[in-house]
């Protein structure tokens, strides 16, 4: 309410062979808002740029009215990705508020540049074809699956 937006998630690039796509692949692994009316585009924040693990970005998008750090109220969208990064944005314009690993065991980004907004990728998990990745966090089922965060209520 208040934006007239839809906000919905990309899915991963293909082929999953990183080394066969070169560039950033926009706009897979995107989160859009989106005029509820026209369909035009307002805004498009590329969570993983490349994605050679398979996450498909199409995770829940939970909204929220928050007071920010000088007190003034945003609307703000927050999207768990299967990426391992718990992400926050303004939901009227797309900028990012925040970006934070689910828990230290996510290892295939360092962190995110909150300037830039683009993932700090550790070489060491990356999936080029010429370097064995051990241990990769998370795997390519992603740390946070694509179901709701809802949880179920049933009736005794």
């Amino acid at each position: 309410p208040g934006t007239n937006l839809i906000y919905f998630g990309t899915g991963n690039p293909a082929p999953w062979n990183e080394t066969m796509r070169p560039g950033d692949n926009k706009w897979t692994m995107t989160i859009f808002g989106r005029d509820a009316d026209t369909g035009e585009a307002k805004f498009g924040y590329q969570k993983t740029p490349h994605d050679e693990w398979d996450y498909a970005g199409v995770n829940v998008m939970m909204l929220s009215n928050q007071k920010d750090k000088d007190g003034k109220d945003r609307k703000l969208l927050t999207h768990p990705d299967r990426n391992g990064i718990v992400y926050t944005l303004d939901r009227t314009d797309g900028s990012l508020v925040s970006a934070n690993k689910i828990d230290d065991t996510v290892n295939v980004f360092k962190s995110v540049d909150l300037k830039t907004g683009q993932p700090v990728r550790d070489p060491e998990y990356g999936t080029r074809m010429d370097h064995l990745a051990k241990d990769v966090c998370p795997s390519a089922m992603g740390y946070h699956n694509q179901g709701s965060t809802t949880p179920t209520i049933r009736s005794a």
